[in-house]
């Protein structure tokens, strides 16, 4: 059965919020560079990853640094406009479109690899955006989402805020987001698993951390 669509309770991505995002998230910056080279290692050299919600950029930036070719997608348009900024001022090229994870603007076996970091659990037709970023995927291609999970443990939360360097009331803002609307969106793992192999993602990998977790498949 395909989960009813949700619609988007919480705090939206435009405007000010995206750019309060965008000042807050580069504190992680180490977390994104650590990303890009496990991602580097498994591409073929200069191929090609979409990355679906990139918000302000920072993987898919330091994805191009890499040698790799990178695109995209994100539906609010102020994170579309930041991150191309944000692109432009590294001196990389990458192309930000806007668009709809469950109808992504890409062809079809496109990509060689697709990455959706912290978004997931957010989307109105999670199912659907299942199936897109495999239908992009080349044969060989690989595909990763990774999000928090229902049960992560509000001290693993706080750990991690904690160690991002920002302010008391930016940490203090932080955990009140995480807490009274992220997790409530998040996802059991059993959930995870159900939507993926619906999605036909049969192969799926699924791993935990400490946060959340890490889902896997190839085409």
């Amino acid at each position: 059965m395909t989960p009813a669509v949700k619609a988007y309770k919480g705090i939206g991505m435009e405007g000010g919020m995206a750019r309060w995002y965008d000042r807050t998230t580069r504190k992680g910056m180490p977390e994104f560079k650590a990303l890009a080279a496990r991602i580097a290692a498994i591409v073929p050299a200069a191929g090609t990853v979409l990355e679906v919600a990139p918000g302000p950029g920072f993987l898919s930036i330091e994805l191009a640094r890499r040698g790799l070719r990178v695109r995209a997608t994100d539906i609010s348009k102020t994170f579309v406009e930041i991150a191309r900024r944000n692109a432009a001022v590294e001196g990389v090229d990458v192309r930000f479109e806007l668009g709809n994870a469950a109808a992504l603007p890409v062809d079809d076996a496109a990509v060689d690899f697709v990455v959706c970091r912290a978004a997931f659990k957010n989307f109105t037709e999670p199912v659907k955006a299942l199936e897109e970023m495999r239908r992009v995927l080349r044969v060989g291609g690989t595909a990763l989402l990774i999000d928090m999970r229902r049960d992560v443990p509000v001290a693993e939360l706080q750990r991690y805020v904690d160690g991002l360097g920002v302010s008391r009331l930016n940490r203090w803002f932080m955990m009140f987001v995480f807490r009274s609307m992220l997790i409530k969106r998040a996802y059991p793992l059993e959930e995870i698993r159900r939507m993926a192999a619906q999605a036909g993602w049969s192969d799926a990998r699924i791993e935990t951390s400490p946060l959340g977790f890490e889902a896997w498949t190839t085409k």
